[in-house]
């Protein structure tokens, strides 16, 4: 008896191994799938600007890196002794106006550097819903609780989507024409803008997502459409019903890796999740012989791993 509807998947042409350099760049569900990848210790780099929700603030981040363009101090402001950026998060937000413009250009400086050697471009959608600075006309990424009367709400049409795509994909390609891009639409519910409105937003990225396919260098993962018509039922939802709890984020990233992770890596993955749980193991008694046998041992692992990707970096236990 099946019990639920499965999605059906194939091997990716392209996918990913230990030699690949990845880019993830996009909503709270990236975080996700990179801090997966990151646990399996792939090479990459995830949100250098912190979490982008909506195309518009993903393509500009991609355009001041190809064209090099420079944050000064007329990019930032100051909001209750912090200084922060429309462009960015706030996790990058800091009190030192000087240390913030630094980090600004250090996170489109390394943008940058991982596009140019970048195999594959992983960018996950969380909104057609864009907020636009009433006194500069500016689309932001993020408020960061400006009053909301400082900003007009707008829906992107699929159009427009589709024309920031296009540009996003012809930027990057001006710097790595060879670049595998996986697009994806974020599960998580933005019941803020509305039941109705959060579904017709999720409709807009995911039709024009579909426009701009190619067959083999611009891909679709359907991140969204597991959660709503695989996992659809609320056990699979965290506390506030909006996010996928880690149940279903990995059984998403499950599905991630049979599409798009090289069968030629499943046992390195074994192996370094054997290092990742042995490095978060804790001893009831760590001057016993016992663990000190098991330290041993996890150090032999983490050797035989470097020996062949020496690139990873485990933080060893103390001896």
């Amino acid at each position: 008896m099946k019990l639920l509807t499965q999605i059906p998947f194939s091997k990716a042409k392209s996918t990913i191994d230990y030699s690949d350099q990845l880019l993830l760049l996009g909503s709270c569900f990236s975080e996700n799938i990179g801090a997966k990848l990151k646990y399996y210790k792939f090479q990459g780099l995830q949100n250098p600007l912190g979490i982008l929700f909506h195309p518009l603030a993903i393509e500009k981040l991609i355009q001041k890196a190809v064209q090099q363009d420079v944050y000064d101090e007329n990019d930032v402001f100051n909001l209750n002794e912090q200084w922060y950026c429309f462009d960015a998060h706030s996790e990058l937000s800091n009190p030192s106006k000087e240390k913030l413009i630094s980090d600004l250009n250090f996170a489109v400086e390394r943008t940058m550097v991982q596009l140019k050697k970048a195999s594959h471009v992983i960018i996950t959608f969380g909104t057609a819903w864009v907020y636009r600075n009433t006194s500069t006309k500016q689309v932001v990424a993020n408020c960061h609780k400006v009053p909301q009367s400082n900003f007009t709400k707008e829906l992107l049409g699929v159009e427009d989507v589709k024309e920031s795509l296009k540009r996003t994909i012809a930027l990057v390609h001006s710097v790595n024409p060879t670049v595998q891009f996986i697009f994806t639409v974020s599960p998580v519910r933005h019941l803020k803008d509305g039941f109705v409105q959060n579904q017709l937003s999720k409709a807009h990225l995911i039709a024009a997502i579909h426009q701009v396919i190619d067959a083999d260098k611009i891909s679709y993962f359907p991140s969204y459409e597991l959660m709503m018509d695989e996992l659809r039922d609320y056990r699979f939802y965290a506390k506030d019903m909006l996010h996928p709890n880690e149940m279903a984020v990995d059984y998403i990233w499950e599905k991630f890796c049979e599409v798009w992770i090289g069968d030629s890596v499943g046992h390195v993955m074994t192996k370094i999740d054997e290092i990742q749980r042995g490095l978060r193991h804790r001893a009831f008694n760590p001057e016993g012989m016992a663990h000190q046998k098991f330290l041993t041992s996890l150090r032999g692992k983490i050797a035989y791993i470097k020996q062949t990707y020496p690139f990873m970096d485990f933080k060893l236990p103390e001896a």
